[in-house]
């Protein structure tokens, strides 16, 4: 599927940014997960690899030792820093299944990575990469959903 394959290849540049992002998952490093967009057809299943990830889109429950759902925006959200997994965890907008402590780790490895996905899109873009942000800002104008790292506010 040209999707996993494009978002395989997403992933591993990122690694490359950002390699402590798998070296902080520890003894779950080769750990397969899955995540689950509620609010879309298919999941991902993310096989780390020790740090040469592979992503997989497929239809259905995938397979995977952890699986962590949540609508689109709420999964967006809580890697750009916007959005607090415990209160997503506690209202029950945000699911997690399976191996606990692997889901835990993926979400603290994912937290210290501080990534921006606009920005690491808009950089692996060569000479588009100022356009593909500025529709990437765009439409999380127009969606409410957070596509990019929010600054944080200093104290008042």
């Amino acid at each position: 599927m040209p999707l996993s394959f494009s978002l395989t290849a997403y992933a591993r540049k990122i690694a490359v940014q950002h390699p402590g992002l798998f070296r902080r998952l520890g003894e779950h490093d080769h750990t397969p997960f899955v995540l689950d967009p509620t609010d879309l057809p298919f999941v991902i299943e993310l096989q780390p690899g020790g740090g040469k990830p592979k992503i997989r889109v497929v239809r259905g429950t995938g397979r995977g030792e952890a699986r962590i759902a949540g609508p689109l925006a709420a999964l967006l959200g809580l890697v750009h820093g916007a959005y607090d997994g415990d209160a997503l965890f506690f209202s029950r907008d945000l699911v997690i299944e399976g191996d606990t402590s692997a889901a835990l780790a993926l979400r603290n490895a994912v937290d210290d990575a501080e990534l921006d996905l606009s920005e690491e899109v808009a950089r692996i873009s060569g000479p588009l990469g100022a356009y593909v942000q500025k529709a990437l800002a765009f439409a999380e104008a127009r969606t409410g959903v957070v596509l990019s790292r929010q600054e944080e506010l200093g104290a008042w």
